[in-house]
């Protein structure tokens, strides 16, 4: 069981990846944006963060970049299903940013539980 802070702004992707999760055995706190995901990381410690991309109130790359500094090792799974952009820009410059782990959505539940599997092991 890993403590995950799961990040995304569309209420129902947050519903159902933190179900997945949940169902996995993981102890998940969720945020809205990345303002509600910094202040949850600095009152508590999790595991793994899992964060979407594009988001009002402190987009996920400002927010990776912050959690890096807060904490430089703790494995970060960035997602994006596009914006402006598209979602490999969006992801590519998450991972230069240094998240782990990128996911293009849509993705399917075993994707989001093999990508935690995954950073956890590493």
């Amino acid at each position: 069981m890993a403590r995950i802070l799961l990040v995304d702004d569309e209420a129902i992707v947050l519903r159902a990846f933190a179900e997945v999760l949940a169902l996995d055995h993981h102890d998940v706190t969720t945020a809205s944006n990345g303002n509600s995901a910094l202040a949850a990381l600095a009152r508590e410690a999790f595991d793994v963060v899992i964060t979407d991309v594009v988001m009002p109130d402190r987009e996920g790359l400002e927010t990776i970049i912050a959690m890096r500094k807060l904490s430089p090792e703790l494995p970060i799974i960035a997602m994006s299903g596009g914006g402006h952009g598209s979602a490999a820009d969006y992801l590519d410059l998450a991972a230069k940013l240094g998240a782990r782990k990128t996911l293009a959505k849509p993705f399917s539940p075993q994707v989001l539980l093999d990508a935690v599997s995954d950073v956890l092991r590493r």
